[in-house]
């Protein structure tokens, strides 16, 4: 049957039909307030569609901060990019996608990778180097004004907790109370809800008497159906927070640069607050019998004791100055099974590196971990040259304040370069020359690369500086103990002799570099063919 001209044309228009997502992001209730919430953007953005002719297959909205690159929906979005599933992302507004002009280059790059355009519905993304470069500040402005909303609202939830007032959020809802609003009789206040504060002496005592896991209790309550304070699901994470939390023994607690969960980090950040507003819900005796046992368990933990990886926390990458990470791959060769430990780079890792991950090699374990200890017994039959690096440290310990004053120097150089970037974006909305924008910008980028390198590189002469105040006779103290039993030292001595010369190991390629409290000239790991 012949087809008309009308159907040939719909057909053709099918297929050039682009195949849109949506992506919308609030990052809390305040913003309906102000115009951009989630229903305003996704109407928008439907509307902006429809005049496009695009076909809508996948929408993404919800709160997420737009200064975290690891969110939820993004990571689905990006998904979708990688398999080439959608010609073309849609968002309300640029700031919508990224508040982070590190993370918008980075999503940028990869939406050119795979051809995905990006489009907005209340302003022109353009892709010339200008428009490139004006998104960039406009991004870097919109970051500097988001951290002042987060230091205004941190300024005044510490206020108020230093006025002794249990700041709002999750400090008020804690697992076992209730919370008393202020502008109620006696408010201000936790009550003990009976039922939950129940099950918080079951997780305590299942941890103390019994020595369950985090895990084992988890699976407990689900078992058993204890309730939640939001209804949902119980994990361990929470099993953990509640176990960590002094709040229990009623001692009150507010505001730390940590984050209020953070109890065991930063202790000396705490806020305690008066002893009436959190009523005990079990003695101290059992919370620091609560601590141990987690301190015990995580010991005994299959996770640590089975994988046992001597250089961890020691090696770093000498490419892109990541840490190398143990890996346990498990094979079978000729009906035997073979168990490959190896030492991989971080910036391998795609959640961590999305695009231009690095591309150093890969070590097996036994061999590097062989090579670098035979240097390091190598080197500690000879005391008298670790303990003569430790005086030529200690002499340049004197240049502290000379590091730290230069440091400063490079910081206020930094904030400089982000007010001229700031200004720039200025010139490049007045019409400045285009060329002339672009080689400001670069000039700024090129004198930000440089003061960073110099920032790092004096961070670690300070670091290094600072840490050769290490006690010299205590040092020959434990020489002279460990020299006659070096050989047959048993995991925990080696990483001991690792900690106390400060050990790291450099990889780049085939050469092996070990840093610490060693004379550079003999730092150097014999390379691999």
């Amino acid at each position: 049957m012949p087809v008309t001209l009308l159907e040939q044309a719909e057909v053709e228009g099918c297929k050039e039909m682009k195949i849109a997502a949506i992506y919308c992001r609030v990052s809390g209730d305040k913003q309906e307030k102000e115009g951009t919430s989630l229903e305003t953007q996704l109407e928008g953005s439907l509307n902006y569609c429809r005049d496009k002719s695009y076909d809508v297959r996948y929408r993404f909205s919800g709160v997420e901060s737009g200064l975290i690159l690891d969110r939820p929906n993004l990571n689905r979005l990006r998904e979708l990019i990688r398999a080439h599933d959608i010609d073309v992302v849609v968002v309300y507004c640029l700031d919508r996608f990224s508040r982070d002009p590190t993370h918008g280059v980075i999503l940028t790059q990869e939406l050119e990778k795979h051809k995905v355009t990006l489009e907005a519905v209340t302003e022109t993304v353009d892709s010339s180097e200008l428009g490139k470069l004006i998104s960039y500040i406009r991004g870097f402005a919109s970051k500097l004004e988001a951290e002042k909303i987060k230091e205004r609202t941190s300024r005044g939830r510490k206020a108020k907790a230093i006025q002794g007032n249990v700041p709002h959020g999750g400090y008020t809802f804690l697992y076992g109370y209730d919370y008393v609003r202020k502008a109620e009789v006696n408010g201000g206040k936790r009550v003990i809800n009976e039922v939950e504060a129940g099950w918080v002496i079951k997780i305590f005592r299942w941890l103390v008497e019994n020595g369950m896991s985090t895990h084992q209790i988890t699976y407990k309550l689900r078992e058993l159906r204890a309730p939640t304070k939001h209804n949902r699901m119980w994990c361990p994470a929470a099993v953990r927070n509640i176990i960590r939390n002094p709040a229990y023994t009623g001692r009150t607690y507010a505001y730390t640069t940590a984050g209020h969960k953070q109890f065991s980090r930063n202790p000396e950040e705490w806020i305690e607050l008066s002893d009436d507003i959190t009523p005990a819900i079990i003695p101290t005796e059992l919370f620091e019998a609560a601590q141990r046992q987690l301190t015990t368990n995580k010991i005994k933990s299959p996770r640590n004791t089975k994988r046992q990886y001597l250089l961890r926390g020691h090696l770093r990458c000498k490419q892109c100055g990541r840490a190398y990470y143990g890996r346990t791959s498990r094979d079978r060769v000729h009906g035997q099974k073979i168990t490959d430990r190896r030492y991989c780079c971080s910036g391998k890792l795609r959640m961590i590196v999305p695009v231009d991950r690095c591309h150093n090699r890969s070590w097996g374990a036994d061999k590097l971990e062989a090579m670098v200890w035979a240097k390091l017994v190598e080197y500690l039959s000879q005391p008298e040259l670790i303990v003569s690096e430790l005086e030529k440290q200690r002499q340049d310990a004197n240049q502290v304040g000379v590091f730290e004053d230069e440091l400063r120097q490079v910081e206020r150089q930094l904030k400089a370069i982000d007010r001229e970037h700031h200004q720039l974006l200025q010139w490049a909305l007045k019409g400045f020359p285009e060329s002339q924008v672009e080689a400001e910008n670069r000039r700024l980028n090129k004198a930000r690369e440089t003061l960073k390198a110099q920032k790092t590189e004096l961070e670690a002469q300070l670091k290094a500086n600072q840490d050769a105040v290490i006690n010299v006779p205590k040092m020959e103290s434990f020489i002279e103990r460990i020299q006659d039993q070096i050989i047959n030292l048993d995991f925990e001595g080696k990483r001991q002799v690792l900690d106390m010369l400060g050990i790291t190991v450099w990889l780049d390629g085939e050469t092996v570099e070990v840093t610490g409290t060693i004379d550079p000239e003999v730092a150097i790991v014999t390379t691999q063919s």
